[in-house]
Order: C-alpha cells, then sequence, then structure tokens
C-alpha cells in the first residue's frame, strides 16, 4: 500500500486524481497540503486524510508519494522540495514555466532517485499510438507536416485565478497547449525553431488564442493550436507525407494511403496505456524511475518548446532552438 500526500487542489483536474485515487486498491491518501488552508482542510475533510498548513510536516508526515496540483509557478520549490525528502512525483503538466525551473526539477529528482511522472494522457491513447505506428513503419512515406488542435470555451468556466499568470505562469499554451506541444514533440523529437502567435480576446490577462508553428527534423513543419474561446470542436491530429496522410477527429480515425479515404474501425487501434496516474502508482511500487515517455526529459522538452512560443510571441521573432 502506497502512502499518497496531495499537494493542493489548486488545478481543475485535482478532483478527477482524487477519484482515482480513492478508487485504487494499490493506495491510500494520507495527507492532504495547499497554499490556501481553507480549502485544503475542507477538502482533506471531504477524503477523510490529514491536512497539514505545514509543507514540511506533510513531507514529514509519513507519505512516500506526491501527487501534485498546485498553482504551476510553484512547481519548482514545491517538486524538488519533496524529491529532496524523498517522495516520489506525480505532477500534472505543465513541469514548469522556464526550462530554468524544470531542469531544477529534474536535478533534484535524479539526486534524490526517486520514482518521478508528468501527465501527458494523450501519448496513451489509441489513436496517438495508431498515428505514430503508422509514421514507424514508413505508411505515410517521408512526413511532411503535422497539426495538432485542442480548445475549449474554458474563458467562461474556468475559476478566475486559473488567468492569474502569477499562479499559471502563462494562459492557453501553457494549460491546454501542452497537449498539442508534447503530442508533437513525442513524434518528431525537438524542434529547430518555433514561431507563435498568440491573442487575448475577452481581457483575461493571458493569451486565449494561440497557434504556435515549430519546424522539426528533417523540414518537417508542425502546427500547434490551441485555445480558451472556442465551442465543440474536437480533437484534431492530422499527419501529412509524401505516400498518404491520417486524420484523428476526437475519436474517430481516418486515412488516405493510396486508395482513397477509408475509417479505420476501433478494432484496427493498439491498446491504450493506462492512464499516467496508475502508471505512476506501479513505477512506484515496482522501483522503476519513471514510465516510458511519461518522464523527465519529456516534462523538459515540453517546457522548452512553451517557453520558445512565448519568448516569440512576445518578441515577435522566430525562436531558434539550441
Amino acid at each position: 500500500m502506497l502512502n499518497i500526500g496531495l499537494i493542493s487542489k489548486w488545478h481543475v483536474h485535482a478532483g478527477g486524481y482524487a477519484r482515482q485515487l480513492k478508487e485504487d486498491e494499490r493506495v491510500q491518501i494520507a495527507a492532504v497540503w495547499d497554499e490556501v488552508p481553507e480549502r485544503g482542510e475542507a477538502w482533506a475533510q471531504e477524503l477523510g486524510a490529514a491536512f497539514y498548513a505545514d509543507y514540511d510536516e506533510f513531507l514529514a508526515s509519513g507519505i512516500q508519494a506526491v501527487v501534485c496540483d498546485s498553482p504551476t509557478t510553484m512547481h519548482a520549490e514545491l517538486l524538488s522540495k519533496a524529491a529532496r525528502a524523498g517522495k516520489h512525483v506525480f505532477t500534472e503538466k505543465l513541469l514548469a514555466p522556464t526550462t530554468v525551473e524544470a531542469e531544477a526539477i529534474a536535478k533534484a529528482v535524479r539526486d534524490a532517485g526517486v520514482t518521478f511522472t508528468i501527465s501527458l494522457p494523450q501519448k496513451g491513447c489509441p489513436q496517438v499510438l495508431y498515428v505514430k505506428q503508422l509514421i514507424a513503419e514508413g505508411k505515410l512515406g517521408r512526413v511532411t507536416a503535422a497539426r495538432f488542435r485542442r480548445s475549449h470555451n474554458g474563458v467562461n468556466w474556468l475559476p478566475e485565478y486559473w488567468f492569474d499568470l502569477n499562479q499559471s505562469g502563462g494562459g492557453a499554451l501553457m494549460d491546454l497547449g501542452a497537449h498539442p506541444v508534447y503530442v508533437l514533440g513525442d513524434l518528431f523529437g525537438a524542434p529547430k525553431r518555433v514561431t507563435a502567435l498568440m491573442t487575448e480576446l475577452f481581457g483575461t490577462g493571458s493569451d486565449e488564442n494561440t497557434v504556435a508553428l515549430a519546424e522539426f527534423e528533417g523540414g518537417i513543419l508542425g502546427t500547434m493550436e490551441t485555445a480558451f474561446v472556442t465551442q465543440g470542436v474536437p480533437d484534431l491530429l492530422e499527419v501529412y507525407g509524401t505516400a498518404g496522410a491520417v486524420y484523428v477527429r476526437g475519436g474517430e480515425v481516418a486515412q488516405n494511403i493510396g486508395d482513397g479515404m477509408e475509417s479505420v474501425p476501433p478494432e484496427a487501434l493498439p491498446a491504450g496505456q493506462p492512464g499516467p496516474l496508475s502508471q505512476f502508482i506501479q513505477a512506484c511500487l515496482d522501483g522503476v524511475a519513471e514510465p516510458a515517455g511519461l518522464g523527465l526529459e519529456d516534462g523538459i522538452l515540453m517546457t522548452r518548446i512553451t517557453e520558445a512560443a512565448y519568448a516569440s510571441d512576445a518578441g515577435g521573432r522566430t525562436v531558434a532552438w539550441g
């Protein structure tokens, strides 16, 4: 049985992670800490766990692992301290707002020798795994371009603090945009250069609508789109090559490889992987450093691309990698 401590209920996914943990017989939620004590105390009571207003006391409470849903700008301090205290670390994305902070977290985790996992759930989806398989098998020929879009109308329902850059570190790209960033990064590796345009339509004080363009190795152009200002748009992933193309719209997959457009039946897709939180728990129990594709370098790459996109928009320039 793995004793887990929850770090903050700030993130909108925190409640979902708590429900997963409550339903998992391999773990128990033993403690809660929150930067807003009143919120944390109420949550701990709801979960039947101990609440600690002092973070050091929380880490010393006998927990073996932490699940972090704090403001993104607090990750560097909280996660590094947890690792140094010998706690296994699971964190919501992004790893940190800046590459310097992300690398500091990585150093603390590696020095401590604890298990680490970052939540990048799209990597384990059958549809994304199918696209990756087509690329690896050369079914699309030479890949020339790709596009991933994830967006919703969060400007209407996200909590007000979500748009506080002192907490979030950024807007739509820092949040929803993580998905297109890490999926294209997983498919094609580190980009050679990044250009981005961001707009604010409704006065939240953060980017609400973003398009980022990256050049990957081999001249592949990747478009990463995200927004808090759209309604009813399913996830869209498209990859184009010299011999064909594949299109993912929500859970549906279609391809055009030589014989015209055809739907790909669900049974033809690879089996999906367990969710990142489930993989984290098993990695802790097995003494594994990190689940494949959900580790420190994956988190650092995502932060580097995101940071480059913000720098591009702010400076009106293309940011070269290196």
